[in-house]
């Protein structure tokens, strides 16, 4: 398995990249018929970037961006462990804002790839992981 370097820019610059990504994701989501929720949910056990409906469903999004692809796809940057993570801090807000009740729920990753303001290209995988 090939390593990925480091991402060596500043954090603010990363950080305005993250949420650029963020916004490109649920605007696409939003015009592929899915409901804006909530972004940015944190517990202590992560972050979920975009919370989304789809119907009766609802969507934990995780969305990943690369500038450039030579070291694999922002999709794969989704490790197991990442959606572990994504799973207990989903268990999270379910409980929070629905107690026992819980609704139907997926895990869908977007991964965004090239420049941000250039016409970026956009993979969204529904149900990505359980």
């Amino acid at each position: 398995m090939k390593s990925v370097p480091p991402d060596t820019r500043p954090p603010t610059t990363r950080k305005r990249a993250g949420n650029q990504a963020e916004t490109l994701a649920r605007e696409y989501l939003c015009r592929q018929g899915l409901e804006f929720h909530s972004a940015n949910f944190q517990s202590k056990t992560g972050e979920i970037d975009l919370i989304m409906q789809d119907g009766e469903m609802l969507v934990f999004v995780e969305v990943r961006f690369r500038a450039a692809t030579e070291h694999g796809s922002p999709l794969a940057t989704v490790t197991r462990s990442k959606q572990r993570k994504l799973v207990r801090t989903a268990g999270f807000f379910l409980q929070q804002h629905f107690g026992d009740r819980w609704p139907p729920c997926r895990f869908d990753v977007v991964g965004i790839s090239g420049e941000l303001d250039a016409a970026p290209e956009i993979d969204w995988v529904a149900a990505a992981f359980y």
